[in-house]
């Protein structure tokens, strides 16, 4: 057993999903990877959790008795302070007591996160941003995530998780995500707006590179494709990375003059294949509309932690909750049961 016992931090996602364990120091122990199984229910999707982090931890020698607390980040709005998951699409969820489950089946306090929170605050904890008063992370991916730790703690609303930057309205475009709003970041944007542009140059004889890689299915138009294609000479592919990546600058230069954060932390998957184009079109863009006095505040920074950075952060978050004031308890011997409603999981299957 490490000393003063270990952390868990979970990042939870619509397709997999990665739990990590953490001694007293946040020093990485082990960590494992499993599919979510969004189509299982929700019952079953916290029992696949509650089995992940149990299996995980056996890999040490570890057991439940030896936690002093998770933390899980978790898509979509939180109520931070029940750990009920309003609503999670890609899994099917809404209004799932995820952290009332975990706490009683392995016997410890549980904190919810939002995943994009999670990942930010461990930019900010052990990543790019750390020593900052104030941190936004901005993620462009298959949607464009984001959220801010202020002075140490995660910003948030008094009931709900917030920071949903990608459904903010940047442009006069009357196409929407899915949601009633249009013209926003997501839309101009997202990872899933850049592929579905670039499938009409492929099928227009416009991207010839991108369709001998991967053809025309937006599925398969993934940020490494469009950076490879890029690189193999596709300029309408480039011009259409770059005209988002200019509102991705456009974004942020919003951001900046609302929270004048000190560090804006620049991750996902568009950004990590394309770190050059990214920072050149959002340095055009600081340069030409931040007010004079404020250029010299903030420092744009690309992530450092990759895909651990949810699991990172959500472990330190919970140390920063729980830390002297929950020693680990006996489990319940009893199988915890799943509560229902509002207080607790609602099975869509």
């Amino acid at each position: 057993m490490a000393a003063n016992g270990y952390w868990v931090g979970f990042d939870l996602g619509g397709t997999k999903m990665l739990c990590a364990i953490f001694d007293n120091d946040l020093n990485l122990i082990v960590k494992k990877r499993k599919k979510s199984g969004s189509g299982d229910g929700t019952a079953s999707s916290l029992d696949r959790i509650a089995q992940l982090i149990e299996k995980t931890l056996s890999e040490i020698g570890a057991t439940p008795q030896e936690l002093l607390g998770i933390g899980i980040g978790c898509p979509g709005p939180v109520e931070w302070d029940t750990g009920v998951v309003r609503i999670a699409v890609n899994l099917n969820w809404k209004d799932v007591a995820v952290g009332p489950y975990l706490t009683r089946r392995l016997g410890c306090p549980t904190t919810v996160l939002n995943d994009v929170d999670a990942g930010v605050f461990g930019e900010y904890s052990l990543g790019a941003a750390q020593g900052s008063r104030c941190t936004v992370g901005l993620f462009p991916g298959t949607g464009i995530g984001g959220g801010c730790v202020y002075e140490g703690s995660i910003l948030r609303g008094r009931h709900l998780t917030c920071m949903e930057i990608g459904h903010t309205r940047i442009s006069s475009s009357q196409r929407t995500s899915g949601a009633k709003l249009s013209g926003t970041v997501e839309v101009e944007a997202s990872r899933l707006s850049i592929a579905a542009e670039c499938a009409k140059l492929a099928i227009r004889g416009d991207a010839p590179n991108l369709l001998a890689a991967v053809g025309t299915d937006i599925a398969k138009i993934r940020s490494r494709a469009i950076a490879e294609a890029i690189e193999d000479g596709d300029k309408e592919v480039e011009r259409v990375v770059r005209l988002a990546a200019q509102q991705i600058g456009i974004c942020i230069v919003n951001l900046i003059h609302i929270l004048l954060p000190d560090t804006i932390v620049l991750g996902g998957g568009l950004v990590e294949a394309m770190p050059k184009l990214y920072f050149s079109e959002i340095e055009k863009a600081t340069e030409k509309f931040v007010f004079d006095c404020f250029r010299n505040e903030v420092k744009i920074v690309l992530a450092k932690l990759g895909d651990d950075a949810g699991a990172i952060g959500a472990a330190a978050w919970a140390k920063k909750q729980f830390e002297g004031t929950a020693p680990p308890r006996q489990l319940d011997s009893s199988e915890p049961s799943i509560p229902q409603g509002a207080d607790g999981p609602t099975d869509k299957d």
